[in-house]
């Protein structure tokens, strides 16, 4: 099946699942393959859905990550407006600038505000 010019295929894998729970409410779940053997998946690290159902079976969905380009870049500041309806002023300084932090704020903000008021967003 072909969708968005990728192949998608299906692997069917036996084996063993383990799931544990710990006492931080967090559950870790381990798959041991029945044979295993290298190059039969693709190895991904990526964020997603996964389901563990009540008969045992499980299923991960991977989804993309949004990532846009700023729409404002200025020293170490920039802006983004996110598709999750967020919008995002985003600061990033170098540790040895740390105690000159307010002063790169105060600075870095007003180039963001007057690139606002110039796409029409009002003070």
């Amino acid at each position: 099946m072909k969708t968005n010019n990728k192949l998608n295929k299906t692997v069917t894998v036996n084996g063993m699942m383990a799931v544990t729970k710990s006492d931080l409410e967090m559950d870790y779940v381990q798959f041991l393959p029945d044979n295993p053997s290298i190059g039969q998946t693709d190895a991904f690290c990526g964020r997603g859905l996964g389901r563990l159902l009540s008969n045992g079976s499980f299923e991960f969905t991977r989804t993309k990550r949004l990532r846009h380009k700023p729409e404002f870049k200025g020293g170490y500041a920039s802006l983004s407006f996110g598709a999750d309806g967020n919008d995002r002023v985003t600061f990033v300084v170098p540790n040895e600038l740390r105690a000159q932090l307010p002063t790169i704020l105060r600075k870095g903000i007003c180039p963001i505000i007057k690139h606002l008021q110039k796409k029409g967003f009002s003070k």
